[in-house]
């Protein structure tokens, strides 16, 4: 930092405006204005990331047409890096800086802009000043053509919707920006506004998604005891296919199909996002390891702590809609039995532990390939099943007093609230062992930092539960691998699972299976038809433009697929457990 980089913290005046004169070709042009410098060199940087997606995205590479202006006229503005702009500002009070912005990757976490709308991921639009993030900026959004509405969790300045005020920096790169003409509808929650701004129409029912976003709303506050904000927005994008949603301090982006909302899975599916998302308000943006916050914008933030932060926000997703009686206690059930067979179908969970699921995301989680499934796991689901092993540890223990809302309030009134700051891998586990009653070193050891297969029916036995793999029977033959047919009726091998049939015997991800013992190949679900584990096949194959044959032995199908069962006479310990579990 140069010796006059806090004094500019508080005296630059920085402003925005963002416009879409080619909208119809995916563009966003922005102008910066940066006053009351009193510096000899101003550095612009764009963020590499953005918070709740753990990858490097390289924003300044849709930049395009930067150039910097003193009094009129065009300066030097050299790139120091792949995302830094330097201006020597000695004697320079002021300077103007114009950019295109290209928009055009449909996801939750990336902008994008068409003649329909402007989604605006704030972290990829706003280049900010080194050493000023935090500074106060004001933004001014010029709509394009005829759209009307602005919804985005930012402050209106005196009454404007086109024109917002961010405090600092970070909360500008948490702030999404949706601009169009989306269905926007709102309701009360204990005081605090929610905007719900609806994209891409759909079949939803209004005053039915109200009712039920209320209910989960209601019941996730109750878990912190607070809700933080004064009004939260929900930017909902409904495509043909959709998918997907990221955490803000005070709004959150979902990606839904928008004809989903139709069915009960496919609405269900959408409370689970809502429930997930808004959750993270409190989860990760409030209460976060401590690495994540203050940002570093410029490289990966690393934690192991992933599993608790996005893992147990998967947990309670479906524990909060159950608490609401959206969800009758077998569908919760059956969602939990989901996320054993996710679990215990990847070969990866003998090779990564969930600790190092959470420190890799940036290399792999965000990166998979077809090998992933073999070398890596999701702390998102092996997140959720340990916060329940959890959660029923401590309402066993505690003799029904406790569970693990007593956990998350008191880890969030003590960092987030008192001490201000992140917590500690160390910290977390003495949250859990203050009301589990007991040390959880070996729990560690096995399951967070170990491989150790999960003991499902320990920690369901405390609610008289136990797990049943309706596939025990099954003595079908496997190859141990998937496949996409192409229009040409070519099936391409896409995944090979470790330890099966395919993989110790040779087929290869790429490959195209022509014939199985000679007879040709044009149907993958006919592949094995009458054959047995044991039996000894030649899979032709043709790689790389050459034939390969290939001597198999089919091995059974060691998939899995377990539901949960009540045991026989449960106990009044047991029903006692599992009544506090379930909400019943």
């Amino acid at each position: 930092m140069n010796l006059n980089a806090t004094q500019a913290q508080t005296t630059a005046q920085i402003s925005y405006t963002v416009s879409f004169p080619e909208a119809q070709a995916h563009y966003a042009e922005v102008e910066m204005h940066v006053t009351g410098l009193k510096q000899n060199t101003l550095d612009l940087k764009m963020p590499v990331w953005t918070p709740g997606s753990y990858l490097v995205r390289e924003f300044a590479k849709n930049i395009e047409a930067f150039n910097a202006t003193v009094n009129g006229k065009i300066v030097a503005s050299p790139k120091l890096n792949k995302n830094t702009w330097h201006i020597i500002t000695k004697g320079v009070a002021a300077v103007t800086v114009k950019y295109r912005v290209y928009a055009n990757e449909v996801s939750v976490r990336t902008s994008y802009i068409d003649v329909s709308h402007a989604f605006l991921s704030t972290s990829g639009i706003f280049i900010y000043p080194a050493n000023m993030l935090h500074a106060p900026a004001t933004i001014t959004l010029t709509p394009y053509k005829d759209w009307a509405k602005v919804s985005t969790s930012l402050e209106m300045v005196n009454g404007n919707p086109f024109v917002r005020h961010s405090p600092n920096f970070d909360i500008l790169f948490d702030s999404p920006i949706e601009v169009g003409n989306q269905d926007v509808f709102g309701f009360d929650v204990d005081g605090v506004k929610y905007e719900v701004c609806m994209y891409g129409g759909g079949n939803y029912d209004k005053e039915r998604v109200k009712k039920d976003m209320h209910a989960i709303i209601e019941q996730e506050a109750a878990v912190f005891g607070e809700n933080p904000n004064k009004h939260y927005t929900f930017i909902i994008h409904n495509h043909l296919r959709g998918g997907g949603g990221i955490e803000h301090l005070s709004s959150t982006v979902l990606g839904v199909s928008r004809d989903n909302y139709g069915t009960e899975k496919g609405y269900q599916g959408f409370l689970g996002l809502v429930a997930h998302e808004h959750f993270h308000l409190w989860n990760v943006k409030r209460l976060r390891p401590i690495v994540l916050g203050p940002f570093d914008y410029d490289n990966e933030n690393y934690t192991t702590n992933l599993w608790i932060a996005e893992g147990f926000t998967e947990y309670y997703q479906e524990i909060a809609v159950r608490r609401t009686k959206l969800y009758s206690p077998e569908n919760y059930l059956g969602q939990m039995a989901n996320e054993f067979n996710v679990l215990e179908n990847l070969p990866g969970k003998d090779v990564q532990t969930v600790a190092e699921s959470s420190f890799d995301a940036w290399i792999k989680g965000y990166r998979p390939n077809e090998n992933s499934n073999n070398t890596t796991i999701s702390y998102y689901t092996k997140g959720a099943i340990i916060g329940m092993m959890l959660d029923l540890e401590i309402i066993n223990n505690s003799g029904q007093k406790h569970n693990l809302d007593d956990v998350m309030k008191y880890m969030y009134t003590t960092y987030y609230k008192t001490k201000k700051r992140g917590y500690t891998d160390a910290e977390f586990k003495k949250g859990f062992e203050m009301f589990a009653g007991k040390k959880l070193d070996d729990f560690y050891k096995k399951y967070v930092n170990g491989l150790d297969p999960v003991d499902y029916d320990k920690y369901l036995g405390y609610a008289g539960y136990k797990t049943v793999n309706e596939l025990a029977d099954n003595n079908d033959a496997a190859l141990g691998i998937t496949t996409a047919t192409t229009a040409a009726k070519k099936v391409i091998v896409s995944g090979v699972t470790r330890g099966t049939a395919g993989y110790i015997d040779g087929i290869n991800v790429g490959d195209e299976i022509t014939a199985i013992d000679g007879n040709p190949i044009t149907d993958a679900s006919t592949m094995l038809t009458g054959k047995t584990p044991g039996d000894k096949i030649q899979v032709t194959v043709s790689r790389d433009g050459q034939t390969i044959v290939l001597p198999v032995t089919l091995l059974k199908n060691n998939r899995v697929k377990y539901k949960i069962v009540s045991i026989e006479s449960p106990s009044t310990q047991q029903l006692a457990v599992r009544k506090k579990w379930l909400s019943l």
